[in-house]
């Protein structure tokens, strides 16, 4: 899957000072910093490619990876496009 642009995207991550671009490469993030309930967070959106959605047209899973040895409170969902 790749990021993509979405009308509420208003800002962008880069990589986290000191980072290695030639151990693993991180690129920049556009992002929707927003609140649900009370809480802050960051939305990013993402678009699989033909080949992607045709493996989850199977059964494929979605898998989710995170740097680092825990996992932080995080959701993923869908949302439609008009």
């Amino acid at each position: 899957m790749r990021p993509t642009q979405h009308s509420s995207n208003n800002r962008v991550l880069g990589a986290p000072p000191g980072w290695d671009q030639g151990e693993l490469p991180c690129g920049a993030l556009a992002i929707t910093d927003a609140v649900q309930g009370d809480v802050p967070c960051v939305i990013s959106f993402w678009r699989p490619d033909a080949d992607e959605l045709a493996a989850l047209n199977a059964g494929g899973l979605v898998y989710l990876s995170v740097v680092g040895r825990t996992m932080p409170p995080m959701g993923l969902g869908v949302e439609t496009t008009s």
